[in-house]
């Protein structure tokens, strides 16, 4: 039988410098000590004025920051940066996602200048999901680059004012608050501390996680994050949310790559109306929250109620994180 492999050695994180974003209200919260509160906006999937304002009036004052879903789950939405520039104009701060699925490094590159132009300064990179598990399974998947260089490019656009390929910004460099995701329920997970650590070197100076039901698994991804010091690189923000439905706990937990719904939160919905479901499936939300707030290496929570954003200020509130801080 062969000898177990002695653990991997911790990560060299070098401190990052230059500009941080500065300008970003996420930025300021995270540095004044506060714990902050991320919630997510979907695009609608029409270019519905009205429900994007709609979902401004019900969510505004609930967050620090706004992420800006970009073609969430490989579905055709209207643009995260469209929906960004509203959110800014109506004085909440967005962030808006950059998928790599669907941009090569030029657009990556060219929107994020955009976002910029606008006075938009807090950004996501991720790599998007695959489009074969979308609404257009046929299109063709970009993925000139992936997340980790998507970060890297932002943090040179910043940094040392240069594209990608070298040459100058001129004049003015894009001032980003540069974040990422981390999945903690992805196998192989004795991985994700170290996926992490090089999002950390790429330049990620905050993280949102994948929607936390399994509280014991995300407490061992923790755990190993303390242990090798990424805590103190980079902000952590727990993604939690309330479920509206059981049938909506049972297509996250069957459906959806690369979440992990225990099946104590489908028995706890199982029976009840309508409405108790929603209440209870906010119970869970708060119960989830409330764990894993405790936790220690957790900095904030990002708030993904999915189709559901009448449930974010009863969520806010009930976790006593209302009002938000001005900084």
């Amino acid at each position: 039988m062969n000898a177990p492999l002695p653990p991997a050695p911790a990560p060299v994180i070098p401190v990052q410098t230059g500009l941080t974003g500065a300008g970003s209200n996420l930025a300021k919260v995270i540095a004044a000590g506060h714990f902050p509160v991320c919630v997510e906006v979907s695009p609608p999937v029409g270019p519905n004025i009205e429900a994007i304002q709609r979902e401004i009036k019900t969510l505004k004052g609930y967050g620090d920051a706004y992420n800006v879903t970009d073609n969430q789950s490989a579905m055709v939405h209207v643009s995260s940066l469209a929906v960004s520039i509203m959110l800014k104009q109506a004085g909440m701060e967005p962030v808006v996602q950059f998928t790599c699925r669907d941009r090569n490094r030029l657009g990556l590159q060219g929107d994020m200048l955009g976002a910029a132009v606008f006075g938009i300064n807090t950004i996501l990179c991720l790599s998007g999901d695959h489009p074969i598990w979308g609404d257009h399974p046929q299109c063709k998947a970009v993925y000139d680059i992936d997340s980790l260089n998507a970060i890297r490019m932002a943090r040179m656009m910043r940094n040392n004012q240069v594209f990608e390929n070298g040459k100058a910004i001129p004049r003015l460099a894009p001032d980003f608050f540069i974040g990422a995701v981390e999945n903690p329920f992805a196998p192989p997970y004795d991985y994700r501390p170290y996926r992490l650590a090089k999002k950390i070197v790429a330049g990620a100076q905050f993280i949102q996680t994948q929607l936390i039901f399994n509280v014991d698994r995300f407490r061992e991804f923790m755990k190993r994050v303390v242990d090798l010091g990424l805590h103190e690189k980079i902000a952590i923000l727990a993604g939690v949310g309330p479920v509206r439905s059981s049938k909506a706990a049972e297509y996250m937990k069957n459906e959806v790559a690369g979440m992990d719904v225990p099946d104590w939160v489908l028995k706890r919905l199982e029976g009840l109306s309508k409405e108790d479901q929603q209440k209870a499936g906010i119970d869970i939300c708060c119960e989830i929250a409330n764990q894993v707030r405790e936790i220690e290496g957790v900095r904030g929570l990002h708030i993904m109620a999915v189709s559901w954003p009448a449930a974010v200020p009863q969520v806010v509130q009930m976790l006593g994180l209302y009002p938000r801080p001005v900084v």
